[in-house]
């Protein structure tokens, strides 16, 4: 019980972490949130290629693979992956293969949404 409470808060602290530097940004800089967002994937593809990122997914789990820098690590591990198998073809199946499972949750969700609630444009 107590290890996977532990879990849970190492988990919410790098996830947090995470999030507040995203915050940070848009606060203190004219960054737009699709340059932040964009900025996140690229980092994640970065810090996966030189080796960082992974540690970080083996002690933080969820904190680290839910945020875009997640999305962005399984993009890029997929698509090293798939070349290993499928030649220079992987470099552009693999990475959409491996984080297929969150693109249609994403999805999912975000149709749910549109039908639970009345959307409307920002005023």
């Amino acid at each position: 019980m107590l290890d996977m409470l532990f879990m849970y808060a190492k988990a919410f602290v790098v996830g947090g972490l995470i999030c507040a530097l995203g915050q940070i940004l848009i606060l203190k800089t004219q960054l737009t949130s699709a340059r932040i967002l964009v900025g996140y994937v690229t980092t994640g593809v970065i810090l996966g290629a030189l080796g960082v990122y992974k540690p970080v997914i083996d002690f933080a789990g969820a904190g680290a693979t839910v945020p875009l820098t997640g999305f962005g690590y399984a993009l890029a591990h997929g698509a090293m992956e798939a070349v290993e198998t499928s030649g220079i073809l992987g470099a552009f199946t693999g990475g959409v293969a491996s984080a297929a499972g969150g693109i249609a949750a994403a999805v999912f969700f975000g149709y749910l949404a549109a039908i639970l609630f009345k959307p409307r444009m920002k005023a």
